[in-house]
């Protein structure tokens, strides 16, 4: 078993919610094996507050979360990252950064729980399935091999999670 800490980025739009969310769940999942950030093209600024309370009734840490730019990891003092994730359809088709070390990469979008518009409970159920399949994806992702597989295994195999429990359940 190796000692490597793989860094992964989770990258949205805003940097509001999907991407804080995946961070915060891989860094309790992951932790001692991977290390979760998260960052947008057109960061908000600010985290969703439904995105905390969620991270917050589910036992996860939120202190330090906070909404930035990708161009803090395209620096030479960043740190390096073994994965980028995109987690929204409009980070994916966006040029990005080219990342030091070359990365690899998958597209794990899904629908922005910030845009669901309605009532209090119709929005909190949005964020509950975001939560859950971003869960299940990470959930995967740390079991993987990583250490075993070669390249072009582990591709596959990323990619393929990105299509792991792809939309919400409607009820």
């Amino acid at each position: 078993m190796s000692d490597t800490i793989y860094n992964v980025l989770f990258l949205c739009t805003g940097n509001s919610a999907r991407s804080i969310l995946a961070e915060s769940i891989l860094n309790r999942e992951g932790a001692g094996r991977f290390r979760g950030y998260s960052a947008g093209s057109w960061p908000k600024g600010e985290v969703n507050p439904l995105a905390l309370d969620l991270l917050r009734r589910e036992g996860h840490p939120t202190k330090g979360l906070r909404s930035k730019s990708w161009d803090e990891f395209a620096g030479p003092d960043a740190p390096q990252m073994q994965f980028v994730f995109t987690v929204c359809d409009d980070a994916a088709g966006e040029t990005c950064p080219v990342w030091p070390g070359h990365p690899m990469t998958a597209h794990w979008g899904m629908s922005d729980p910030a845009a669901v518009t309605g009532g209090e409970a119709e929005r909190a159920l949005a964020f509950a399935d975001t939560y859950r399949m971003l869960r299940n994806r990470i959930g995967i992702f740390t079991n993987l091999p990583v250490d075993s597989l070669d390249r072009l295994s582990l591709q596959a195999r990323v990619d393929q999670i990105g299509k792991t429990d792809a939309e919400p359940a409607t009820t």
